[in-house]
């Protein structure tokens, strides 16, 4: 189920979080893929999402930690920063 509209692009957006409960960590990933973004690591994804987009992945992250032990960050970025990011990726 995608929730972000592709034909809307809205801004870089990265998340991170640390999780230790199996359940609550795979949740919040397919949070992320639900609003489009890809996985750039075990915990962190990136994409582009419109604010009200963002707005609505923070609150339905918030929901899904509740009160269970863990960190997630969604970090809005600037086009250069998105663009200007070096990555190295071996399969």
């Amino acid at each position: 189920m995608l929730i972000q509209d592709p034909r809307k692009p809205g801004k870089p957006v990265l998340v991170l979080y640390d999780i230790s409960d199996d359940r609550i960590r795979t949740k919040v990933s397919d949070a992320c893929k639900d609003y489009g973004l890809d996985r750039i690591q075990f915990s962190a994804y990136s994409g582009r999402l419109t604010r009200t987009a963002r707005e609505e992945l923070e609150i339905r992250l918030g929901k899904t930690l509740g009160d269970h032990s863990g960190a997630i960050t969604v970090i809005q970025l600037e086009q250069s920063q998105f663009e200007g990011a070096w990555k190295k990726v071996n399969p």
